[in-house]
């Protein structure tokens, strides 16, 4: 099983040693695209307004392109500790422990706009880019590099995927037909309706695959899934046939799915 996270805009400074690509799972097959995305990315934050505009930053966020400048010399952290943010706060990686931790390393991926698909596990360094940037130096879009890059990946060999990530961040990496399930979070409320969870989501899903680390799950299937959620009094499957894998929370509390 592999789960695919979406990272994260806010991210967390620090860490140790210099970041190398070479060292980034899945070089063999997007280590071209990694370096033609980083040249680009770090040709435009040269100057200040022009990667403001490519990356969509307000004047408070300026002060994010530096690390865009600094990629070869700042220090790195594991990606799941780097990231920040709704989602990786409720999964909470430092908090883990080590056998939750070994679990997470092997199974969950996340789907970085500079660096691609990369482990949680794998050092990287702070900085600024998402998915719908614009990178004037780019033979082509973003998401063209990456869409291309991706195809070459063996999506096969990592089993029966999980799918977490946001739409734009999908789009960089589509997965094959029939290899996996993007999952969809909704909301009981007090009447029992179900609705689409929009504020909750991240912390849903966060919370969704901490549960699975802490359990060691064993996952090969949407089925095994399923039937994992079933035995924790998690609400998750497909209330309708044609519709989608969704994971049902409790009205009003974040990251706590329905019982």
């Amino acid at each position: 099983m592999l789960i695919i996270l979406p990272p994260s805009e806010t991210k967390r400074t620090g860490g140790s040693r210099a970041a190398r690509d070479p060292e980034l799972r899945h070089q063999d097959p997007l280590g071209s695209a990694r370096s033609r995305v980083r040249r680009a990315l770090e040709a435009v934050s040269l100057d200040e307004d022009a990667a403001a505009k490519a990356l969509k930053l307000g004047v408070k966020a300026r002060g994010e392109i530096a690390h865009n400048r600094v990629l070869d010399s700042s220090g790195r952290l594991p990606a799941g500790e780097r990231y920040s943010g709704v989602l990786y706060d409720a999964l909470d990686v430092p908090s883990l422990a080590p056998g939750a931790r070994a679990w997470l390393d092997a199974h969950v991926a996340v789907q970085s706009a500079l660096f691609g698909l990369i482990s949680v596990a794998d050092a990287i360094p702070a900085y600024r880019l998402s998915a719908s940037s614009r990178l004037p130096e780019l033979d082509g879009s973003l998401k063209a590099v990456w869409r291309d890059a991706h195809a070459e990946v063996d999506w096969a060999a990592f089993g029966w995927v999980l799918d977490l990530r946001s739409k734009d961040y999908a789009e960089l990496a589509p997965l094959p037909e029939g290899a996996g399930a993007a999952l969809h979070v909704a909301q009981r409320s007090a009447s029992g309706e179900v609705r689409a969870l929009n504020h909750f989501n991240k912390a849903a899903k966060g919370d969704l695959v901490r549960r699975l680390a802490a359990s060691e799950a064993r996952i090969e299937s949407e089925a095994d899934l399923i039937a994992w959620a079933s035995e924790h009094g998690l609400s998750l499957g497909r209330p309708d046939s044609d519709g989608p894998l969704t994971l049902v929370t409790e009205l009003g509390v974040p990251g706590q799915v329905a019982r």
